[in-house]
């Protein structure tokens, strides 16, 4: 048999060992490539990733692709952090779009889209649409509009916290909506929106028990501070 028709080395080892060096990796972009190398190493990259509840990708320079690509091989997956960082994951409509196809989101309990200015509401609502198990959300820092509050209302019954820091967009009509809906919602970080005192007040006549933060500030009869979005 000559060379050209040998097979690799790396290529002759069992799939939980090529699974086993996959999961040493500690690059996700590397583990993005490895998956699209051929079948038996996107099998390998599947069961590294497949007992990963967790995947974050803040800090990390990934594209749409990079991103749901192994987001689509981890399953089993509970909390995703897709935020952005100045140099890391930049997560866009069209990869909010791809991860909705993903078998695991409609599992996740947990996503962080914080600081991702490139998404707009048509990505967060064809994305929010199927998280149906979703307890926890960070939305802060980004340009969302009403839109994605009414999407979040009708599609998250299980949402416990949701952070909007930042969202100058959003009104006092999509927090109604949102807590007028999300019946188990116990916590709101509102820091930063533009919006008056009476609108708080409002939402917890809806809901007694909602923390609204930061704490304290419903004690000063004014508006709520504006802090610079990073």
């Amino acid at each position: 048999m000559n060379g050209g028709d040998e097979e690799a080395g790396i290529d002759r080892l069992p799939i939980d060992l090529l699974a086993h060096i996959f999961s040493l990796l500690t690059c996700f972009k590397d583990l993005a490539q490895a998956s699209s190398v051929c079948r038996k190493w996107r099998q390998g990259v599947k069961e590294s990733l497949g007992t990963s509840e967790k995947l974050s990708f803040a800090g990390w320079k990934m594209d749409d692709d990079s991103i749901t690509r192994l987001v689509m091989l981890a399953n089993g997956l509970k909390e995703l952090d897709i935020s952005r960082s100045r140099w890391g994951c930049q997560i866009t409509d069209h990869g909010l779009y791809q991860l909705s196809m993903a078998k695991c989101i409609c599992n996740l309990s947990s996503v962080s889209m914080w600081g991702s200015t490139a998404i707009t509401d048509k990505g967060v609502v064809q994305m929010i649409s199927k998280a149906v198990s979703l307890q926890h959300l960070n939305i802060g820092g980004t340009f969302i509009t009403d839109v994605s509050l009414f999407a979040i209302a009708d599609s998250c019954p299980h949402l416990k916290t949701i952070v909007l820091w930042g969202c100058r967009h959003v009104t006092e009509n999509g927090l109604v909506v949102l807590v007028n809906k999300c019946r188990k919602l116990e916590a709101i970080n509102v820091w930063g929106m533009r919006l008056p005192l009476d609108c708080f007040i409002g939402l917890l006549a809806i809901s007694p028990a909602l923390q609204i933060q930061p704490e304290g500030m419903l004690l000063n009869d004014q508006r709520v501070p504006i802090w610079p979005i990073f």
